[in-house]
């Protein structure tokens, strides 16, 4: 009974359906679990209380995005084929249960309890929600996927705008004791509940073969095919793991300082003649938020002039000038750092909004969705990669007398490396040979 109230024939719009209606449900869900982005404003109450390393801190966002991977990529095809409203439910239902059991987990004193709670748990939620309105936006906008996508993953990238504030008041409010940090995660859960629901709600699919009025027919040019490639042939081309090397790149670059942000910038400037207050970064950490979300829908947006390669030009060897930045120039002063940290997570956020486009131009659009979930793995990898690369180093500095820039030198000089090779990586992009094209209609096979 649920499952049929749940299925894509239930939420078929209208031919005069108002397409501008569906993104609002997209934001609902995206919102929600964008919070993973402000996990650091977490980390030091609960090094605190719990008595954790920066590495240990930071295992629930960590195992949060590697589910968000692998449940992106084997939930795939599920999703295109329940459709959206069933994964939004299903999204909602995890996401929020992971908050229930972190909370448990933190008044019961058993932090394995939050690492499986908010990034098992969670990060199932976080992988099904993440790919429920990818597909259905670009369904709903084939006459501009960048922006499409742009608007759908742009809530994500600013999840943390709202959480990141709300989470330190309620820190504040409740305290930084394990009684405090409990009733905080309850809070969340409860509420992402119920907001999330709002996009289970508001979800509709377009009729079969529906077009947006005034649409041309499309072309094909050397980088956008007019033909289609199934999820499991696309996973045999090169162009699939290379855009693969290319996400995790630079995914790996950025997720290290969103992940550390916030005690990231109070280390950096400790024993300047400028410190940084944990308040002021707070607020740092939602600022990134908010150039994390501006460039998924501005820089994904611009892709559908410019092109996706010549946009990942500009994001990998843009964040290369970046890193140089902060290492050369970042500790002379906190707007230096704060500027460049900004510029690097807007290419963070515009690679992710931008790679289900590029997938479309290069694929097709029959199973973009689940090529998306299994491109997302990359998100995994990179999700353990980049904060284990910050927060190890930075331990290891530390424990050896390091203060300052100096805990974080080496991690730039590897942030610097990924990005080449990113950068090569999408040189090497070319259309997908005719052989893995599917015909004009056909599933997977």
């Amino acid at each position: 009974m649920v499952a049929d109230l749940l299925a894509p024939n239930r939420i078929v719009a209208p031919h005069d359906w108002n397409r501008w209606l569906v993104p609002p449900a997209a934001l609902a869900v995206h919102l929600s679990i964008g919070q993973v982005y402000a996990w650091s404003v977490f980390k030091p109450p609960l090094e605190d209380t719990l008595g954790l390393s920066g590495t240990l801190s930071a295992l629930p966002f960590q195992l949060g995005i590697v589910m968000l991977g692998l449940s992106a990529a084997l939930g795939g095809t599920l999703v295109e084929r329940r459709g959206p409203r069933w994964a939004m439910t299903v999204s909602a239902t995890c996401f929020s249960a992971g908050f229930l059991l972190s909370s448990l987990g933190v008044s019961i004193g058993q932090y394995w309890l939050v690492v499986f709670g908010y990034g098992f748990v969670g990060g199932i939620g976080l992988g099904i929600g993440y790919i429920s309105p990818v597909s259905t936006l670009i369904k709903w906008f084939p006459d501009r996927p960048g922006m499409a996508t742009g608007i759908a993953i742009m809530g994500f990238g600013g999840g943390a705008l709202i959480a990141s504030p709300w989470s330190a008041q309620m820190l504040e409010s409740f305290g930084t004791g394990n009684s405090g940090i409990a009733l905080t995660f309850l809070v969340h859960g409860l509420v992402y509940a119920v907001f999330m629901s709002l996009g289970v709600l508001l979800v509709r699919v377009p009729p079969p073969d529906w077009r947006p009025a005034g649409m041309p027919e499309r072309t094909a040019s050397p980088m956008i095919t007019t033909a289609n490639v199934t999820a499991r042939n696309a996973v045999r081309t090169p162009q699939f793991w290379l855009l693969w090397v290319v996400l995790c790149c630079n995914v790996t670059a950025g997720i290290g300082i969103l992940e550390k942000a916030s005690p990231m910038i109070v280390g950096f400037f400790a024993d300047s003649s400028t410190p940084v207050a944990t308040g002021a970064a707070a607020g740092f950490v939602a600022l990134l938020s908010l150039t994390n979300m501006a460039g998924r829908f501005v820089w994904s947006s611009t892709s559908d002039i410019i092109g996706r390669k010549n946009v990942y030009r500009l994001y990998l060897g843009g964040g290369v000038l970046l890193y140089l930045g902060i290492m050369l120039f970042g500790a002379t002063g906190v707007p230096v750092f704060v500027l460049c940290a900004m510029l690097i997570l807007s290419f963070y956020g515009g690679g992710f909004a931008t790679v289900p486009a590029y997938l479309k131009d290069l694929f097709g659009g029959l199973q973009v969705g689940a090529i998306h979930g299994r491109l997302l793995t990359a998100w995994s990898v990179a999700g353990v990669l980049g904060p284990l690369i910050v927060n190890a180093i930075a331990d290891v500095r530390k424990a050896a007398g390091a203060t300052g820039p100096d805990l974080y030198t080496t991690s730039l000089y590897i942030m610097i490396g990924l990005l080449v090779v990113g950068f090569v990586a999408n040189e090497l992009v070319r259309p997908v040979h005719p052989r893995f094209h599917e015909p004009a209609t056909g599933g997977e096979r």
